[in-house]
């Protein structure tokens, strides 16, 4: 699927920032829409996995949903200002919505002891090396310009034995299930860009970033050729959404 806000060249990133720009206060409303909610679900898991850290960089964070799950010190990074507003707006409580029925007990009350929102570049970090327990990614990882680079890069600000831990859209394995999807997608994504904000590229990208992405066994596969270890990746939905795990070499 072709969309505007999709070029596979050196003109990707600034594509992408405008994108998001564009949707920044319909983000998370979207996301509910999208997953049924079940977005909750997948970022709560996230969490999980990643164990109690003290410093935390949840990169590519847009209105911060993944940040504010985590207790400790955290550090939200994302290129859009206007998805950096949000999370500000939502840090200060009066933009958090509501604990869902649905959603973990937990999930919404634990709050980091330090946060700081910071406009930056994933694939030139602003930080030490070795500066990171876990840094956490949330539908960010398909959209950087050159994948294998921003995974050095989260390489090198990752601690020894620190963690990656990535949620993003997945391919499925059964062809059957991933022509289905993918028509899905295909079907309803313009009709969600429409009504968010009358534009159809504005979610098209998402297939056409998706058809380009190595997905949940490409990502494992390049993390081990980087160096990565105990790789591995947990799915949802058949498949459609997956969490990529790998732990830098301590």
């Amino acid at each position: 699927m072709q969309s505007k806000f999709y070029q596979p060249d050196e003109h990707r990133a600034e594509k992408v920032r405008k994108l998001f720009a564009t949707i920044a206060r319909r983000y998370d409303l979207l996301n509910d829409v999208m997953t049924l909610g079940f977005h909750r679900h997948w970022k709560h898991r996230l969490v999980e996995l990643a164990g109690q850290p003290r410093d935390v960089l949840d990169l590519c964070c847009g209105t911060g949903d993944i940040a504010l799950r985590f207790t400790g010190r955290v550090v939200g990074v994302d290129f859009t200002e206007e998805m950096l507003r949000v999370a500000k707006t939502r840090n200060s409580g009066t933009g958090v919505p509501p604990v869902r029925k649905t959603e973990q007990p937990d999930s919404r009350a634990r709050r980091p002891c330090h946060l700081l929102w910071l406009r930056a570049d994933a694939l030139r970090l602003p930080f030490p090396d070795s500066a990171f327990d876990v840094v956490a990614v949330g539908y960010g990882l398909r959209n950087l310009a050159d994948i294998e680079r921003g995974l050095c890069e989260i390489y090198r600000v990752l601690r020894p034995g620190g963690k990656l831990l990535s949620l993003d859209f997945g391919k499925p394995e059964l062809v059957w299930l991933r022509k289905a999807y993918f028509a899905h997608l295909r079907f309803h994504l313009p009709l969600m860009g429409r009504w968010s904000c009358g534009d159809a590229d504005a979610y098209s990208y998402i297939l056409a970033s998706l058809e380009a992405y190595p997905a949940q066994r490409g990502i494992k596969t390049l993390m081990e050729q980087i160096g990565y270890r105990d790789c591995g990746f947990e799915e949802f939905v058949g498949g459609t959404m997956a969490i990529n795990f790998g732990r830098k070499l301590g």
